[in-house]
Formats: structure tokens, sequence, C-alpha cells
């Protein structure tokens, strides 16, 4: 499939449909599948948390109309990805779905990743890996917006219906990962933070740690820059974006 969205860096893109479509795992030559689970065995000692769970990765993505981009999509676990790191091997490109809450007054509230999870300190938007869908289940938009809402839900407490969610703009990434970026209805200050430590409250008493460990506020990526660590790679473009549209 002919790739027609611009490397790293570039913008951010505006989508009014989305058009999904599944494909199959490219074939592996057994030398990297070997390499890459060796990989995998490694990251899983340095870090027992990582769970190799099903996940969907990025098969292609073209413009067929304006703000209508087709999306194909392949069935893989996260240990797929951990090909990045064998030499001469070539990974998929990861799928994820974020979510842009706002504040009422125009903030954007971002999160910290918990040192338990494979980006510790990482400053981000709330959101995560897409899964396939069950057996005699779709992916189409509908269910993305769920995934969206959901991730909403375990992250931060925030109660919003996947229709209140809107997919606003597609973004290129780190190893050309594509993320779906769903806007939120405004809330206010106190409820976001109020959820959000209740949220982190149930888990830990749950005997698990939150997968996030602090949320900000920001209006603008000067405001952004100042909280220490690093950052997804979106967040800067997204944060810029949003304050511009306001």
């Amino acid at each position: 499939m002919t790739e027609t969205l611009p490397p790293v860096g570039i913008d951010l893109f505006e989508v009014e449909r989305l058009l999904l479509a599944e494909a199959a795992e490219p074939p592996l030559p057994p030398r990297d599948a070997e390499a890459r689970d060796r990989v995998w065995d490694m990251a899983v000692r340095a870090n027992p948390t990582l769970f190799d769970g099903p996940v969907v990765a990025c098969g292609g993505v073209e413009w067929t109309g304006p703000r209508v981009l087709r999306l194909s999509w392949v069935r893989v676990t996260y240990r797929h990805y951990a090909l990045r790191r064998v030499p001469g091997a070539t990974a998929l490109p990861s799928l994820f779905v974020n979510v842009v809450q706002p504040t009422d007054d125009g903030r954007v509230l971002v999160a910290r990743m918990s040192p338990a999870t494979a980006a510790p300190g990482r400053w981000q938007l709330p959101g995560g890996s897409l899964e396939p869908p069950q057996s005699g289940a779709v992916l189409d938009e509908s269910a993305l917006a769920g995934q969206a809402a959901r991730e909403l839900a375990e992250e931060l407490g925030t109660g919003v219906a996947p229709e209140g969610l809107k997919l606003w703009v597609v973004t290129r990434g780190e190893n050309g990962s594509v993320g779906l970026t769903y806007l939120a209805p405004a809330l206010p200050e106190a409820t976001l933070r109020a959820d959000f430590t209740a949220a982190a409250a149930a888990e830990r008493a749950q005997g698990r740690e939150p997968e996030l460990d602090g949320i900000a506020l920001v209006h603008s990526p000067d405001e952004l820059a100042a909280l220490a660590g690093p950052h997804a790679d979106y967040l800067e473009p997204i944060v810029r974006c949003f304050s511009g549209c306001r």
C-alpha cells in the first residue's frame, strides 16, 4: 500500500472519516523471529510487568478523498515491537488512540507514565495501544471511540460516552507510529483532579500500580516545556494545535 502520510515531525492531519480494513501480518524470516524472541525475553527479565498481549499494528495508510483516511490494521502482540531492536528486521508501526481532554478554561490535560510502565516518567495524552476485536466483532470508528473512552475511564476515572468523543487529528510519530487523537468534552479542573485521584486510589486498593502517576494542565507548549522528563513526540504539536485553534 502506498504510504501517503508525511515523515516524522511534519504536520497533524484533520480527519472527517476513517476507513478500516484488516490485513495479514507479513511473513517473518525464522532468524528474525528468533532474534525478536530473545530481545523480548530480555525485556521481560528487566521488567516482569511486561505482558505479551494482543494489539493492533498499522499495515498502511492512504488518503482516499478530502480528509478521508484508509487505514489497514494487523493483529500482532507486544512481542512484535521487539523487532525494532533487531538489526535488519522490520517492525510494523504501532497504532494507538489517545484523547485531548480539555478543561473548561481551555487547558489540556497531560499525564505522566508511572515507573512500572514501559515508558517511565514520559508525559503524554491519556490513551494506549489498540486491541484487536473479539471473534465476530469488527474494528470500526465506533469501536475505536469505545477504546478511547475506556482509556479515559481506566487512566483518569473520567466517564465519557464513546459518542461524546470526536476523532480530531491523526499523527505520525516515532518508528512511524500512527496515533488517532480524539477530542473529549471540556470538564472543570476540580472534576478531572478528583476523578484521577479516585481512579489511582482504586487501582492501589486492588494491589496494582496505576499506569499514570501524575497529571498536569497546560495552556501552551511553553508550559509543556516546563514539565521535567521525556515527552511523547506527538505531545507538543498537539498542544500547539489545540491552543492555536481555541
